[in-house]
């Protein structure tokens, strides 16, 4: 964190930091962002912020010499959010969001937890216990958080955000193979590698075997279910809140049949939805409920 950037910032300008963060990097997220009130919006803004920012020293650790220090430093901050102290812009958003919606501290350590995993290991044994706890963390507590700024009525929305963070962190995983394997990092568990004799040696060298493609095709498969376990969860009466919510899973489903489509083959060009392609499923997403409400009224 820089000199100006700890420096106490009016609330105000703490959240235009945040949008500016969230609109140069969350991509595919911020389809979903679009659908919220501002109030909401920036309040979302402040949480990817808070956890990118976390997530970034992970993905980049060659980029500081100490990224467990660095790390540390963001726990600290959430400490001094939850204590009423914030220093970092991105502190000072959130401490405003956490308060506004009262959010429990617990779903950011969890982040953390998260991250710091992915600064001493590049490599899980299972999916049960092992990566799914790693997947829970760094995805499903985030939509634990994100669920109490969108808003809703039945506790069933809880397990929906549950199953919808591992299934899009699933797929982050499955589209980012090469990007991890010039890491060093192979994120699918290797029990499932040895199911299918897929070789370490050949992941890490980017070549799609037909047992590699096996593999990928186990693990979208656990992606998909995953999807229909939250879509079968979403509550009819919590849809016009949690159409932000639905516009990510519209955009990440997509990006994981993208990847079914490729045949699996995942090292060459970068897996991606256009920007007309995003706005689509963000706006299906929107109309559903809402099509769905005009439809009783003049029924």
């Amino acid at each position: 964190m820089s000199t100006a950037a700890v420096a106490t910032t009016p609330l105000g300008a703490a959240y235009e930091y945040c949008a500016a963060r969230t609109r140069r990097a969350a991509s595919n997220f911020y389809w979903g962002f679009r659908l919220l009130t501002p109030e909401r919006r920036r309040s979302l803004c402040a949480v990817y912020a808070f956890c990118r920012a976390a997530d970034d020293i992970a993905d980049e650790p060659g980029g500081t010499p100490d990224p467990a220090r660095l790390l540390a430093r963001w726990r600290a901050e959430l400490d001094a959010v939850y204590a009423g102290r914030p220093r970092h812009p991105i502190g000072v958003a959130l401490a405003d969001t956490v308060e506004r919606f009262a959010i429990a501290r617990e779903h950011f350590e969890a982040v953390i937890t998260g991250v710091e995993t992915d600064l001493r290991r590049d490599r899980y044994e299972t999916w049960e216990g092992d990566l799914a706890e790693y997947c829970h963390r760094v995805a499903s507590s985030v939509g634990l958080i994100a669920i109490e700024i969108f808003g809703y009525q039945n506790p069933s929305a809880r397990q929906y955000a549950v199953h919808l963070g591992l299934a899009f962190q699933l797929t982050n995983i499955l589209r980012d193979v090469a990007e991890d394997a010039r890491r060093g990092r192979i994120y699918l568990p290797r029990e499932d590698l040895r199911r299918f004799d897929c070789r370490e040696d050949d992941v890490l060298a980017g070549r799609c075997t037909e047992a590699f493609q096996g593999v990928m095709a186990f693990e979208c498969a656990r992606a998909g279910e995953h999807y229909g376990r939250a879509r079968f969860l979403l509550a009819e009466e919590d849809r016009p809140a949690l159409a932000p919510a639905e516009a990510m899973r519209l955009i990440y489903e997509q990006l994981l049949r993208r990847v079914m489509f490729r045949h699996y083959d995942v090292f060459g060009p970068k897996v991606r939805l256009t920007r007309p392609e995003k706005a689509a499923l963000a706006m299906a997403a929107w109309a559903r409920p809402h099509l769905s409400f005009l439809y009783r009224l003049t029924g």
